[in-house]
Order: C-alpha cells, then structure tokens, then sequence
C-alpha cells in the first residue's frame, strides 16, 4: 500500500520521508563525486575531492574574505530582482487582464526575451559605466522580460466564470480588477517571484564579469584563471545554499499568505 502512495500522482507523503529523500540526493552526489576523485578516474585540477574543497572553503572565509563577496553578490541580485519585479509584476497584470495591453507590449517583450542578457553588456557599460549600475542592469534585464510573460500567463489563467459571476452581481470593471483578478492570480504570482529570483541569480557571473573587485562571480571567475578548481567549486557551492535559502523562505511566505492552498509552491 505505501508503494502504491508513493507512486500515486499528486499523492501526499509524510514529511519525514519527504526530508529523508531530499537528503539522499545530496549524500548520493557525494558518493559518485568521492568515487570519481579519490579513485583518480578524474585529476584533482578538473574536480578536486571533497576534502580539498572544504579546506579551500575554509581557506576562503578566513583569510580571503568570502563573506565580502557573498555580500556583494547578494546586494546585487536582490537589488536587480527587485527593480525587475516592481515594473514587470504591475505589467504582467496589466497584460493578462487587458487585451489592448496585451497587444501592445506582449510581442516586443517575446521579441527581447530571446536576446542574451550577456549580449547587451557592451552597451550597459557604454551608458552605464563599469560601476554597480552596470551589473544590476544585467540582472534587471535578464530577469525582467520571463518575469513579465509569466505573469501575465498566471492572470490571463484567472476562471473566466468569476468574472462574468461578478458582473452579473453588478461588480464594477475596477471592482472585478480589484477584487476577483489580483486575488485569483496572486498565489501564482508570488510562485513566478520564487522561481524568478532563481533566474536572478543565473546571471551573477555574467554580470560579474566585466570589472568587478568582488562578488561569488568575480571570485568564481579569477580562481579559473589560476586553475583554482577548489575555490570554483566552493563558490558554486555558496550559490546553490543561498538559492535553496530563498526558495525556503518563499514557500514560508506562499504557505502563511495562502494557507488554504496547503503548503504550496512549486
């Protein structure tokens, strides 16, 4: 019967088994990364072994200073996520909910989205300079079109049978906007956010690239150029902790914002 559960689409499972399973893919990638370093089938300079690793990550917060960089490259995401967020949430919405909206802006940003952020750099720095202007910038835009699209996919998802029900109860055009739209389509814009930061956070390196003094990405990127695997491999390392961080403060947020909606997220 517990077999039969745990192979049940969109079937529960205990929380303890949930946690345990999780663990287990992480202590499984620590089994196939000792196997392949310490029986020398991979050399130490393209993936050093766990040991290595975390006396290089010891080495780094003690003598060089990684919290400065983690710092820096946290001001830096949150910052570009944010600006991001507060124009495209309101644009999303205003796409999903009006169609002349919708006609005007949603091919151009389908148009932009495909253009790497990594592309626009040269231009970034030419009206920007190479301070941190510069790197939110490449943050922002890259975050900011998927945003923007995904939102407007989550309000246009909005039952059209509670607005036409609201218009029949003599709801306003602003009161269907203001109380059955944002509504319905918060929960899922507060998911997009989740997964948004996470995109955020995939263009820290790109952003970091060009003159930066500090940051996970200007550390990442200088240990390549001196074959410091280790330090690579601890700064990814950094990035992935921090990313899980997020996501777990997000699900806390979706789980108390909706608790009707169980415990959420994607």
């Amino acid at each position: 019967m517990v077999k039969c559960k745990l192979l049940t689409p969109k079937a529960e499972i205990a929380a303890p088994l949930y946690v345990t399973l999780s663990a287990l893919t992480f202590v499984l990638l620590g089994v196939i990364w000792s196997a392949l370093t310490y029986s020398d089938l991979i050399p130490p300079m393209f993936l050093p072994p766990p040991d290595k690793v975390l006396k290089d990550g010891v080495l780094l917060f003690t003598e060089f200073d990684l919290l400065a960089d983690i710092w820096a490259s946290v001001v830096r995401v949150t910052v570009g996520f944010v600006l991001a967020a507060v124009i495209a949430v309101p644009l999303g919405i205003l796409m999903g909910s009006l169609k002349v909206c919708e006609a005007l802006v949603e091919p151009l940003l389908s148009f932009i989205r495909y253009m790497p952020a990594s592309a626009f750099i040269p231009l970034f720095i030419l009206w920007l300079g190479i301070g941190e202007s510069e790197k939110i910038a490449v943050i922002l835009f890259g975050t900011f079109f998927p945003l923007a699209l995904m939102v407007m996919d989550v309000t246009k998802n909005v039952a059209h049978d509670l607005i036409d029900t609201s218009y029949t109860l003599g709801v306003s055009r602003l009161g269907v906007f203001r109380r059955v739209i944002l509504p319905a389509s918060l929960p899922g814009i507060v998911d997009t956010l989740r997964i948004a930061f996470g995109w955020a956070w995939t263009y820290l390196v790109v952003a970091e690239i060009v003159a930066a003094g500090s940051g996970l990405g200007y550390m990442i990127m200088q240990s390549q150029r001196f074959l410091k695997t280790g330090n690579i491999i601890v700064g990814i390392i950094v990035i992935g902790v921090i990313g899980i961080l997020i996501d777990v403060a997000f699900k806390w947020l979706y789980a108390r914002m909706f608790p009707w909606l169980g415990k959420g997220g994607r």
